[in-house]
């Protein structure tokens, strides 16, 4: 299997609904659920891998309160080289509505501290040649996305190839915030983005077409990932394929994180050869079961399945 490694937000996230309606100011509400769990878009996507047995690296950072001990605690012994800002670990407290919407208030916390230099020394980059890195959380860490262009130097120096998830800016889809996201793309090898994403900063309106536009920005070879939802996901070839892969009719209990949990095991079935539309079947398959099970888990079966693939091929 080629090496995985990310680099990104981790932080905690509350999650608690369905809220409805959104409470008057200074009432109070019940709600039936609640969990509180690590999380962030880069701890979403390790979690993914840890649960499927898979080896990969993990740049990082939290603060120094009770959470950041919590995190580093919960993805030993990854974590070990992550530095720790003076400041409180960023909290994202997520309220889930009826008709599957969510509402997220977060604190910046540790996040824009995370910078390139410690990326730098926390990943062992000849160990990783060849393979892919997962960049995600572009609008959160904002000392790290300032100097990415070392990183894409580095990446490509080393021979890695660079997936690229940015999330949501918190600003929107401003001019300025669109320009920097394509100058990312002319830099990576695999955009992974939701649809709401995908067509505000292509400017098209239909998925299809927003992947053809995105794809005309990056290198050669490079793959382009709408995740849909309930819809499945699409995915745009080297050779200007499309393949859409449809998603299971599940009962649904919380999305939050089913896109960063749809990179990691689309990732991984990538990484070990298989064709775009296993690959995307695969991320489905693994979002749709965290998404309806409580606690979440990531079905077991073709994680063993990938990871007997992985020793045959050794």
């Amino acid at each position: 299997m080629l090496p995985l490694a990310v680099v990104g937000n981790v932080n905690v996230d509350l999650i608690m609904g369905p809220a409805t309606p959104w409470p008057a100011p200074g009432t109070e509400i019940i709600v039936d659920h609640d969990e509180l769990r690590v999380g962030g878009a880069a701890g979403n996507s390790a979690l993914v891998w840890s649960a499927l047995g898979l080896e990969y690296q993990f740049a990082a950072n939290t603060g120094s309160d009770q959470f950041g001990t919590w995190l580093r605690e919960a993805f030993a012994p990854h974590s070990a080289s992550w530095p720790v800002v003076p400041v409180g670990t960023t909290l994202s407290v997520g309220i889930t509505h009826p008709n599957g919407e969510r509402t997220f208030f977060t604190t910046r916390g540790h996040l824009p501290a995370l910078d390139w230099p410690q990326v730098r020394d926390m990943l062992d980059w000849k160990a990783l040649t060849g393979g892919t890195l997962l960049v995600c959380g572009s609008f959160l860490t904002d000392a790290l996305t300032a100097q990415y262009e070392a990183l894409f130097d580095h990446a490509d120096a080393h021979g890695i190839r660079v997936a690229l998830d940015t999330g949501w800016p918190l600003e929107g889809w401003t001019a300025a915030n669109c320009g920097a996201a394509r100058k990312w793309l002319s830099r990576s090898a695999c955009l992974l983005l939701n649809e709401v994403e995908a067509t505000a900063l292509s400017g098209q309106p239909e998925p299809k077409e927003a992947a053809s536009a995105l794809r005309s920005l990056m290198p050669a070879g490079a793959l382009v990932v709408v995740k849909r939802g309930p819809e499945g996901a699409l995915g745009l070839g080297a050779d200007g394929g499309q393949w859409l892969a449809a998603a299971p009719d599940v009962t649904v209990i919380d999305t939050i994180g089913a896109g960063d949990v749809f990179n990691a095991a689309f990732l991984a079935a990538h990484s070990l050869g298989k064709p775009l539309k296993t690959s995307l079947e695969y991320g489905v398959h693994i979002a749709s079961t965290a998404i309806s099970t409580l606690p979440r888990r990531y079905d077991a079966g073709p994680g063993l399945y990938l990871k007997e693939d992985a020793d045959e091929r050794a």
